[in-house]
């Protein structure tokens, strides 16, 4: 098992259960790829570096997990089609 963390923008525009909502499903997909998260940090709502699809805030979460190689790919597969993330990124951790 390696471990790797998710870099995760959220959009700044919708309601707050829709976007808890959103990271359930972002969960549900770490936990459906054979991971196991271990750590969620929120970071809340913040100015994005640059615009985004006309928004300057976003809310940003970091999400630790362990699991195989092949997560991540499984993970991003999803996360490109759903509405509500701006923006994402997988990194993989020392040991």
């Amino acid at each position: 098992m390696n471990k790797y963390e998710l870099a995760l923008v959220l959009s700044s525009k919708v309601d707050d259960d829709i976007r808890t909502a959103t990271l359930e499903r972002v969960k549900n997909r770490v936990t459906k790829s054979g991971s196991t998260i271990t750590d969620i940090d929120e970071k809340g709502k913040q100015r994005l570096a640059y615009e985004i699809q006309d928004m300057f805030e976003g809310y940003y979460y970091f999400i630790h997990f362990e699991g195989p190689e092949d997560a991540p790919h499984f993970i991003e597969r999803h996360l490109r089609i759903y509405d509500n993330v701006l923006r994402f990124l997988i990194v993989k951790q020392d040991a």
